[in-house]
This record gives C-alpha cells, structure tokens and sequence, in this order.
C-alpha cells in the first residue's frame, strides 16, 4: 500500500473559489478510483490561495485482476441452423476485439444467450494515475476561469506548478505544457523558492520551514490568534469583533496570517456601525474592534500576508486606505440627511421592480396593503407601526449611502428613520423587513417587522409566479426559494396563525391585471412553499413520514402543520399506532373510489361492524371537540381507541360482500373512519417499512 501526493500550485485563487474546488478535488479522485477499482485508504485535501493539495494514503499497488462477462445477441439470433455465427455474431465479437470463437452459450431469464468472457489483468497504479490526475485539472470547475498564453484549457488563476509523487517517485505527465516535478514552492514573500519534496509528511515539514500554513483549520487558528493578539495594542480592553464568515474569507487569502492593529479618527464613530462595519469588513477585510460594553472603537486589525519589518509603515498604509473609505461613507451620510425618507418615496417611481411587475413605487403600494391585512389579522396592535415601516421601507434605496453600500439596505433605513424622529418600533421594523437574509441567519424580534417582511416576500413570490417567473433547476432569479424559506422560517418563529392560500390571493389580486391571478396560480404558489416546507422541516429534523402524513392532506396554516406533524412524531412511539396506521392504509386502499358516509345501522349483519361502529361514534365526538381545540396529540390518543376494533372487523368482516346495499354500507362505515383520521393526517404515510 502506497501513498500519493498531488498539488497544483497556482497564482492566488479567490478566496470564495478555495473550499468548493478542494471538494471537487477530494470527491472526483474518490470517484475516478472508485470507477477504476482502484482502492485507497483516507484521501485528504489541504489548500491555500497558491495551492491545491490531495493525499491520498494506503493507495493499492493497482487494480485487482478481473473477469468480464458481456453479454451478446440470442442464440438465436447468434447461431444459424447449421450452429455456425451469424453476422450479429461475428459483429458483436468485433466490437469487443474478440474472437467469435470465444463466445459461449448462457443459459438466462430471458433465454439463451451468446456470451463474451475474458479474464482482465489489473493495471499498476503508476499507468492509471498520470490519467487520473490530468483529469483532475480538467474536469475542474470554478464560477469563473481564465485562459492564459496560448492555453486552450481554463482554469481559476494559471497553473505554475505540478508536484505528483507516488511512493516519492515522480510521475510521469504534463499539463498545458507544464511537467510534474517534486518540486514545490514556499511562501511567495517569506521564502520565494523551489523545495525538493519527496512524500506526503516531508511535503508538510517543507511547507512549515518555508512559511505556508497548508491545512486550512491550522491556519484558521493562526489567524484567529493573529487578530486575538493585535488587539490590545490599540487599547488594554479592546476585543475584536468576530465575524466567522470573514475569517474563513481571511483564512483563504493568506498563507502564513499576521495581525496588525490600526486606528482611525474619531469623528467617524458619528457613523452608524453598520457603516463603520461594513466599511471594514467588506471593503477591506478588516475586524473591527469594542470595548468591554460592545461599543465600537476607533480601531481594526488587518491581516497580512507576510511578515512586516516596519509595522508603523504597514499599519499607516491601512489606515490611509480606511480612511478614504471612512471620508466617503460621512460625506454620504450628512448628503443623505438632507432629505427625509418620506420625501424620497416618489422617487421610487424610478426604479424598475420587474418589467411586468412595475416599479418600487408600485410594490411599495401594495405592500402597504397587504402589511395591512395580515397585521389586522396577525397582531392589530401593531398596525399603524407596520404600516408606517412599509411605507418607508423601500426609501433608504434611494440614498447614496446604500448606493456605495447596497448591503447595508435596511440598516440605513432604520438609522435615518430613527434620526427623523419616528416611533422606534418603526425604524426596527424597516430593518428586520430583509431578516433573514438567509437560510439560519437571524429572524425578526418584532412582530412589525416580520409583518413587513411577510408582505415583502409574498408580494415578491406571488407576483414573479402570477407571471410564470417560476424557479426551474439551478436558475432562480429573484431567489423564491430563499425567500419561500424565509416567509416559513417567519411565520413558525412568531407563531402566527395565517392561512397561506388566503394570503397569496390576496397578494395576487393586489397586482390587479398585471398577473395571473387565478385558483390555479394560487395551488401553484401553495404547492412551492410546500415543497419548501417539506425540506425545511425533514432537514431540521422532523420525521420525513410525519411531515408527508400532515402535507399530503393539507398544507396552509404553517404552525398548525407543525402542530400536526409533531403529534404524529409523539404518537408513533405506541405499539398500537404502528398496527392501527397498517390498518388504515387497507383502508384507504378500500375505499378510494367511495365517497359516501351515511352508514345506515339496520343493514349491519355482523357483531364486529356493529362495535366499529358504536366505537367510532363514541371517538369521532371526541376526536373533533379535540381537533376544534386543536389537541391533535390527545386526538391521536383517542384515535388509538379504535385499533382493537378495526383489527376484530378485518377479521370477522367481509367488506366486498354480494350483497351491494350490505357492501356499500360497510364501505361508508370505512371511508367515515378515513375521514375522521385525515383531518390530522394519513397515517399510512407512516407505516413502517
């Protein structure tokens, strides 16, 4: 058993592009190993901006050998009267580069058959993996790739060096002109020179004596600690503020981290902190720093790529360039205070929503109206401040900060809303429209602001498929399925009682002729959020056959389905639920076809329908006075109840009896306890196995 090392060293590759290509990189060597019989034991992938490295251990010596049986024509078709080949024959023997000779006769399910066997001798790993690795370059992909010279192959930034080693001996290909060596190259500041590589272990010491920190997770901790110690140069208590997403950003632009600690004037603390914020973060990829309280101070820690001899130099240059962005961001601020979000509205006539779909203005409109209902029938307290922040929601994206900043829509909203004087709750909720920005970001905490954003989302939803704007495959434009989520993750975390179906009408008719508002379009929104449900619900742990139990039969009140499935999840735990949940498939498989439930007593001729009956009457009071209340658990409980004597009726019972006025009866018995049990769910959907 060998081991194999493979890296492709590469000018600096984006930061968002390093994680998703050492996936493909891990999984496509798995799977072309796999594909070739070639078996391994761990296979590990490292990286940096300048590097794409696979190791891959217990690497087998080659193929085992093998035995191949293809199977031909008939003999049929193979062999004529005389048992000499046919032409099919001889032409399948050819195509295999066989002999006709070699072909024999097999017995199979489907008759006699012609058969090519041959023994396959295994090939040596060192012949397979110069293929393999090829391969790996090519079949790589990025969002975006680039041609350099006179290459015909892309790739994410060009290719300067290949290191293949199998048991420390070279291998033997090349790529666009490029040979695979055992050389590899250190840190391009700290230690710009080739090193001589000979495995997988003296590859790591390599890279640690020539300054390049190549597990990701090591240098993620590096990182870490980096930003942890610079702080405190600027002032004893200062903490960095840690945001997870730009460290892990951080982590793929360097290769050896080094913090260092800059400041910047204090006027600019006048800035809201989202400004100061994303000023950092997103411009320049600074962390900012707080006190102990968690008030922002006037200071950041930058990360390098190297080690610097003069850190004053270095820190002055990052503050030079922060402060360019600082002085922009405070010029934009005093402009845009100089004219109130409620004059801006109008302007929002000028921004284009949807070609169909109309302009800001327009949706503006109608949000109002539909934050308006659903607060009226969600929480009427909140009324007039809901409908005050959706009035005003849409206004900061005329602003020049947003403008420069368009992440930072929203936060503007609420700060200048909060400047002009209006109701705090307001200003909260102009922010909290765009939560959650995405899947397991942070939620709404008013009940105003996820009123708003209910509105914004539906309106967007209901809007993009009354004009056929549906999601297909990968492409999703206006990102409704990001947006489906977000309105279901809403109304599960607020506990709103909201029918859906009402909902999405009343968002499509807001649109007036400008979409398709019909009952269809309605299903069609309803039967997306579902699907969106269904997912979201599975992955967050709910039992997949409790959630298919509850959505096959109705999906429109989110909380009440949550409600449902988690009843079933608890009810399954009894014995008796798994047998009454068999039972009621054979009923249902019974009764498809009948609709009726007048059950008329005189024609009952056995005991055992008689007791069915008399117990289903009893439960079905129960049952609904329960399910009005919405107990589903405790209906469920009752439900139980009728196990014993749905098992008695089986047994004792003929349903599809000669008898049609006895038979028909028995089926109306049947489907009444069917629909009794499907106003929670159909429990066939949970039968196990």
């Amino acid at each position: 058993m060998s081991e194999l090392l493979f890296e492709i060293g590469t000018e600096e590759i984006p930061a968002g592009f390093l994680q998703p290509a050492l996936r493909q990189l891990q999984d496509n060597f798995i799977k072309k190993t796999a594909g070739l019989n070639l078996s391994h034991d761990s296979v590990k992938v490292l990286g940096t901006p300048r590097r794409l490295v696979l190791m891959a251990d217990g690497l087998a010596a080659g193929q085992p050998d093998g035995r191949e049986e293809i199977l031909g024509p008939s003999v049929k078709a193979g062999l004529d009267g005389e048992g000499k080949p046919t032409k099919a024959a001889q032409g399948f023997a050819r195509s295999k580069g066989a002999d006709v000779a070699d072909l024999k006769a097999v017995q199979t399910d489907k008759g006699e058959y012609l058969m090519l066997v041959r023994e396959l001798r295994g090939k040596p790993t060192s012949e397979l993996l110069p293929d393999i690795l090829r391969e790996l370059i090519l079949e790589m992909s990025f969002p975006k790739s680039m041609k350099w010279g006179s290459n015909t192959n892309t790739f994410a930034r060009p290719i300067q060096w290949l290191l293949a080693l199998y048991d420390s001996a070279v291998i033997n290909f090349s790529h666009d002109g490029i040979a695979a060596s055992s050389m590899s190259r250190g840190h391009r500041f700290m230690a710009n020179e080739t090193v001589s590589v000979h495995g997988c272990q003296d590859y790591l010491a390599k890279m640690h004596e020539t300054h390049v920190l190549v597990d990701p997770e090591s240098r993620r901790e590096a990182v870490l600690a980096a930003i942890t110690a610079a702080a405190p140069s600027i002032d004893a208590g200062a903490r960095v503020d840690i945001d997870e997403e730009l460290v892990d950003t951080v982590t793929n632009l360097v290769e050896y981290p080094f913090g260092v600690c800059g400041s910047f004037d204090k006027k600019f603390l006048q800035l809201p902190d989202d400004v100061l914020i994303t000023s950092m973060r997103v411009n320049q990829k600074y962390f900012p720093l707080r006190d102990q309280e968690g008030t922002l101070l006037p200071g950041f820690v930058a990360v390098n790529n190297t080690r610097v001899t003069d850190p004053a130099v270095t820190r002055k240059g990052h503050e030079r360039v922060l402060r360019a962005r600082l002085e922009d961001a405070l010029f934009f601020f005093n402009a845009d205070k100089g004219l109130r979000l409620e004059q801006r509205i109008k302007d929002l006539d000028g921004i284009i929503f949807q070609a169909k779909l109309g302009s800001m203005l327009e949706k503006t409109e109608r949000n109002v109206k539909l934050t308006r209902m659903l607060a009226e029938k969600l929480c009427p307290e909140t009324l007039q401040d809901a409908c005050r922040a959706a009035v005003l929601a849409k206004a900061d994206l005329l602003t020049d900060m947003v403008g420069e900043f368009p992440s930072l829509q929203g936060a503007m909203g609420e700060a200048y809303a909060a400047i002009e004087g209006e109701n705090p709750a307001v200003a909260q909720a102009i922010r909290e429209q765009y939560m959650p920005r995405r899947a397991g970001a942070e939620l709404p905490s008013s009940d105003a602001g996820a009123i708003v954003g209910l509105a914004d989302r539906l309106d967007t939803i209901s809007g993009c498929f009354g004009i056929g704007q549906t999601p297909t495959g990968t492409v999703d434009p206006f990102g409704l399925r990001r947006l489906s989520l977000a309105v279901l993750s809403i109304i599960k975390d607020r506990g709103f009682i909201l029918s859906l179906r009402e909902s999405i009408h009343k968002s499509l008719a807001l649109y007036g002729d400008k979409v398709d508002g019909s009952a269809a379009t309605v299903e069609a929104v309803l039967a997306f959020l579902k699907g969106r449900f269904v997912n979201d619900a599975i992955a967050r742990g709910y039992d997949a056959g409790a959630v298919e139990a509850v959505t096959s039969v109705s999906f429109d009140d989110v909380n009440d389905c949550f409600q449902r499935v988690e009843a079933f999840m608890a009810i399954r735990k009894e014995a008796a639920f798994a047998v009454l949940a068999s039972s009621f498939k054979r009923i249902r498989n019974i009764t498809k076809d009948n609709q009726s439930t007048e059950i008329r007593i005189a024609l009952f001729e056995k005991k055992a329908e008689e007791n069915l009956y008399a117990v289903f009457i009893g439960i079905a009071a129960k049952m609904r006075s329960l399910i009005d209340q919405k107990e589903y658990l405790e209906a469920l409980d009752v439900m139980l109840g009728m196990k014993e004597p749905v098992d008695i009726f089986f047994n004792e019972v003929m349903v599809m009896t000669d008898d049609q006025s006895v038979r028909q009866n028995r089926l109306n018995l049947l489907t009444a306890i069917g629909e009794l049990i499907l106003q929670i769910g159909d429990i066939s959907k949970m039968q196990q196995g």
